[in-house]
């Protein structure tokens, strides 16, 4: 029960990252670089806290990986944010979810997975879905809207590498990978914000700091730190259904708190693609012959 609960809650910890961002006047690679450094800060206390040490031959033994995948985290924040400026909340959360698809699709490939019929269909569902979204945001909104579904896409691209990256990461804990990337992708943005923005990050207003804070400590390290401690003792079919948390509680947000209007076909497209998404993580349960017959009478 206790995984359970620390789960759920970094799931609606991870839901409220959209509207936190939206009250930080800084641009999409300083809040990456921000909440990926305080996040890797708040980690690291946590870490050595609990009296662990970072396993640094693993670390050199994976490098190559985490160095990717810092890259793929970084990419991931920096078009997600982009996104919650340029489109509803609702819409970047729809369009960020794609992630987990891009994962089933490029499975077979790079991971030699099979792909089952089931998977196939609930691939063309959230297609189909995403398509209407798509569409859409261009009959209604014009091409602000098309942009920020269009960078949600782009930060779900770099979330499927991310997942599929982890999966060649040998002998590290969650929380061990996390650290590292986090770090990482703070070391790779402070350079390119510097070339890019300069040093607009050192003046930021004020209003905005302690949604920075915010974002660093609650959104990332705690949120994180949820994650790894609950995950561990779920099963993988229980991470999967309550992982619809994140997306039903920006979703919530999106239109009780930001007041962010969602049309009926939104909503079925949003249905097909979260839908599909469940159903080909979800395991039907086979009751035996046995328990049929005793249900039976």
């Amino acid at each position: 029960m206790k995984s359970n609960i620390q789960f759920i809650l970094s799931m609606i910890i991870f839901g409220t990252i959209g509207l936190v961002v939206r009250y930080i006047d800084l641009s999409s690679s300083e809040t990456a670089l921000l909440s990926s450094s305080i996040g890797c800060l708040f980690l690291m206390f946590v870490f050595f806290v609990m009296k662990k040490s970072i396993p640094w031959k693993l670390v050199k033994a994976n490098a190559s990986v985490l160095f990717l995948s810092g890259i793929a985290l970084g990419g991931n924040w920096i078009f997600l944010y982009q996104s919650y400026d340029h489109t509803t909340l609702t819409n970047a959360t729809l369009a960020y979810y794609f992630a987990p698809v891009l994962v089933m699709i490029l499975s077979p490939i790079i991971l030699k997975e099979q792909l089952p019929i089931k998977k196939i269909v609930c691939i063309g569902v959230a297609i189909l879905g995403m398509l209407l979204i798509v569409g859409n945001g261009i009959s209604t909104s014009g091409k602000g809207d098309l942009l920020g579904i269009f960078f949600g896409l782009v930060a779900a691209v770099f979330y499927a590498a991310l997942m599929l990256l982890n999966k060649f990461i040998q002998n590290m804990a969650k929380l061990e990978i996390t650290i590292i990337q986090l770090g990482t992708t703070a070391l790779l943005l402070l350079p390119y914000v510097l070339f890019t923005e300069g040093f607009g990050i050192l003046e930021v207003s004020r209003s905005s700091i302690p949604f920075i804070i915010l974002l660093g400590i609650v959104n990332t390290g705690i949120g994180f730190w949820l994650f790894f401690s609950g995950m561990q003792k779920l099963k993988g079919q229980s991470i999967a259904m309550l992982s619809y948390v994140d997306p039903f509680v920006a979703i919530m947000i999106s239109g009780v708190i930001l007041q962010e209007q969602m049309t009926i076909i939104q909503m079925l497209g949003g249905a097909l693609l979260l839908g599909s998404t469940f159903v080909s993580e979800t395991k039907f349960i086979r009751l035996s012959k046995q328990s049929t017959k005793i249900l039976s009478k």
